[in-house]
């Protein structure tokens, strides 16, 4: 009987991605703010003009989170610019670019960890632990954070 080959994972450059990842993240939170500030002033004027019918619109800027990594890890550059920034990029378990609803779902499970502080630090415990530096949401959604 043949043997089936075993599927091997490439080896990513994972030296130190996540204190740069830590960091990234706090330059992030500058940018969602600055898109959420520019977002909230269009809703607004959009709501006089449309007599209050554009302020509907509100509840959407707590996803303005999500559709910026959507837009920027979805993207052609495949890191925010926190990332960028500090030389990391997000990448497919096989070094594949991430698509717009995969970088989506890694957002979403990132903030519900940052918001449940017990799986924020199973989050970050599992990143301490692996080898490749994966935290779980990285395992749950399939991608890992590598050296640009």
């Amino acid at each position: 009987m043949a043997e089936v080959p075993a599927l091997r994972t490439p080896a990513f450059d994972t030296r130190g991605v996540l204190a740069s990842r830590f960091f990234a993240y706090l330059i992030d939170i500058v940018a969602i703010f600055v898109l959420s500030l520019i977002l909230w002033v269009i809703i607004a004027l959009l709501g006089v003009v449309t007599f209050g019918l554009a302020w509907l619109l509100f509840p959407l800027l707590a996803g303005s989170g999500v559709i910026y990594s959507a837009i920027t890890v979805g993207g052609e550059a495949q890191a925010t610019i926190g990332m960028r920034w500090l030389g990391v990029r997000v990448v497919g378990l096989q070094g594949s670019r991430v698509d717009w609803l995969t970088a989506s779902v890694h957002a979403i499970f990132f903030y519900i960890a940052v918001g449940t502080f017990i799986l924020l630090l199973i989050d970050i415990f599992t990143g301490l632990m692996r080898s490749d530096r994966r935290m779980l949401h990285d395992v749950l959604a399939g991608v890992t954070v590598v050296r640009a």
